[in-house]
């Protein structure tokens, strides 16, 4: 849980930091575009005195000054109209633009300046409209890197677990095997010499379900390869099992179709999956109650759900409950959920989630597996 929490703590700082850099600057952006508009405006106020000047002057200095002002404007779009709505000029004007709209865009915009019987239309110089544009663009940059770098965070914990994940069952493998393997060759001395005795076949079912959980282990260290298995079969394997291990008090109801559903899987640990979901059911339920267990086939997928009449789980809880670590119970280590969802969506490419849950009614959680 450290580990989570300080990937969330970092998730936080950087999108925090995130928010930081885009505000500071739109703010610095729309500063300098509010002083360069500024300086904008005088300069085409400037201009167009010019254009007025232009026409009272004679031959001389001041013609050459008010020509040298009205060419200086190599940037700011600018169209001069006379009062019947004709054009009597315009610069840095593209070509390929309609003049008569870009007039009126201007004029709607209030970029003009009355000088006499004519209207000097103006817009935002390329620059201007560059840096208008920069900041969000530098927010985009910014967002791209904050989700890369959460991603590589989150695949950086993905991966710390997923070793962790297969050293600890390689290493539980391991070390049930020689005590599992001794146990079995006493279990066989035990059968000669004592053939009639009644415990020995309950206690060769113990050994060879040690056996069994050894052989889990070994397989999630692993990467098992998925083979065309029947889920009505997994069902009814756990529906048995579970039938010998609880109370009386605990009902197994199962809906399966009529016929065979196959499915590629590795029929061993899917098993283990639907075993955690009843037994967490049957502690939900504080071992009195009902457990459903429905198999129903559709066109692309099938779907399995586990459905129980215990405690349910609070809302707040919903989010956490494949979290490894986490767990609402006084002893529980947490990792048999987690463990369900890693066999499912790693090992099967399917889907585990917690369809519905109601306090006090109960929990339904929903399989989905590819045909």
């Amino acid at each position: 849980m450290q580990w989570t929490d300080r990937i969330r703590q970092v998730k936080i700082i950087l999108v925090v930091a995130a928010v930081i850099i885009a505000v500071a600057s739109l703010l610095v952006s729309h500063f300098l575009v509010r002083d360069l508009s500024t300086e904008e405006r005088h300069r085409m106020e400037v201009w167009a005195q010019a254009l007025r000047t232009l026409n009272e002057v004679e031959d001389g200095p001041a013609l050459s000054l008010v020509l040298s002002v009205m060419e200086g404007n190599n940037t700011i779009p600018v169209i001069v109209v006379n009062d019947d709505g004709s054009i009597y000029d315009f610069r840095n004007i593209d070509d390929t633009l309609n003049v008569e709209s870009y007039v009126k865009s201007m004029i709607k915009a209030g970029d003009t300046i009355r000088i006499g019987q004519q209207l000097v239309c103006y817009d935002d110089s390329i620059m201007l409209k560059r840096l208008s544009a920069w900041p969000y663009v530098q927010l985009g940059i910014v967002l791209i890197f904050v989700v890369v770098a959460i991603f590589a965070l989150l695949s950086s914990k993905r991966a710390e677990q997923n070793k962790v994940w297969v050293g600890l069952s390689k290493e539980t493998a391991h070390q049930l095997g020689t005590p599992v393997s001794s146990l079995m060759a006493w279990v066989e001395m035990l059968k000669e010499q004592y053939p009639d005795d009644d415990l020995l076949p309950e206690m060769d079912k113990d050994v060879k379900r040690l056996q069994l959980i050894a052989d889990r282990f070994s397989k999630i260290g692993s990467l098992p390869e998925p083979v065309d298995a029947s889920m009505n079969d997994v069902l009814v394997h756990v529906i048995d099992y579970m039938d010998r291990r609880t109370s009386s008090q605990v009902q197994m109801i199962r809906h399966l179709p009529d016929h065979e559903v196959i499915v590629k899987m590795n029929a061993s640990l899917f098993e283990w999956v639907v075993e955690n979901l009843c037994k967490n059911a049957v502690d939900a339920m504080e071992g009195k109650g009902t457990i459903t267990l429905t198999l129903m086939e559709e066109e692309h997928r099938v779907v399995i759900e586990v459905q129980d009449t215990g405690k349910g789980i609070k809302k707040k809880d919903i989010a956490n409950v494949f979290t490894p670590g986490f767990t609402t119970k006084k002893r529980g280590w947490g990792l048999g959920l987690s463990l369900a969802k890693r066999i499912v969506e790693e090992y099967h490419k399917g889907r585990i989630f917690v369809k519905q849950s109601e306090p006090g009614k109960g929990t339904t959680f929903r399989i989905e597996m590819k045909k």
